[in-house]
């Protein structure tokens, strides 16, 4: 079976407070994006509750134990006898870029589990196991347009307050910059948003979203890594309604209402990636 694990940006993101737990509740409007991983998962014929995994694309740091996908299917043969899965990863959406790459190949691989060994598991379940695995791992059972509050795990579908936005194009650029999301949390100050961010959302884009629609992160990343600021001011100088940091960085979006040019000559050495919403 081959699946294609898409990413998302975040029109807003508010820290609102820091958890009793540790973890922090969030405000933010996820979006699905069409860049994707692809995903293939083939019952083998080693000792049932294994897998294996071999990527290719984009490198991964760190050890294949350690990788999301792997970990899904420990969890869920935790619960579940699995057969033996092998599993290949084309990495094409970039790592630690606020884009959540890591958090959808984790979920879709939730989602492959389940159909592949016929689990029977319904989306609120699936969003249970997701939401154990990271704070964006739930959106991506749907991957639709959602307000998430919570660690970003409770959401509310938003399909038709975002209807506005088909049709617009979405530039993304990453620079050569990782941010890791403790890193990028470290750094930031809890507190309650003007305006919440699906209510700007709703609107179509307009001054309240360049004055309203924030992401909490930027400014602490921005005196972290300074080199990386100009970013936002260039994809307006292009034309954009409206421009953002996705997620903890370091990827930034603009959307457009016509395709923007020059893409080469303006982010030179950066990921770039153009699609019509």
């Amino acid at each position: 079976m081959i699946v294609f694990p898409n990413c998302k940006i975040n029109l807003g993101l508010n820290v609102v407070r820091k958890r009793n737990d540790g973890y922090h509740d969030l405000e933010t409007v996820f979006y699905p994006v069409p860049l994707t991983d692809k995903l293939e998962a083939v019952v083998g014929e080693g000792a049932d509750c294994t897998c294996s995994l071999s990527l290719s694309g984009n490198a991964i740091e760190g050890n294949l134990d350690d990788n999301l996908i792997v970990k899904v299917y420990k969890l869920l043969a935790s619960d579940y006898c699995l057969p033996h899965v092998d599993f290949g990863l084309e990495k094409n959406i970039p790592s630690q870029a606020g884009l959540g790459g890591g958090s959808s190949d984790a979920t879709y691989t939730l989602r492959v589990l389940n159909e592949l060994c016929n689990l029977n598991l319904d989306a609120p379940t699936l969003q249970r196991y997701a939401a154990r695995l990271g704070a964006d791992c739930a959106f991506f059972v749907t991957a639709e347009p959602s307000f998430a509050t919570g660690i970003g795990d409770v959401l509310t579908p938003m399909s038709d307050q975002c209807a506005h936005l088909k049709g617009l194009y979405l530039l993304i650029v990453k620079p050569p910059v990782a941010i890791s999301t403790a890193q990028a949390f470290s750094f930031v100050k809890p507190q309650s948003p003007i305006i919440i961010c699906k209510d700007i959302v709703a609107q179509p884009i307009n001054d309240e979203w360049r004055k309203h629609l924030n992401n909490d992160f930027e400014l602490s990343i921005f005196n972290v890594y300074p080199e990386i600021r100009s970013i936002k001011q260039q994809l307006y100088d292009m034309g954009a309604m409206y421009a953002q940091m996705s997620g903890s960085g370091s990827a930034f979006f603009g959307i457009f209402q016509t395709r923007p040019t020059l893409l080469p000559e303006v982010f030179k050495e950066m990921f770039t990636y153009i699609c019509q919403l």
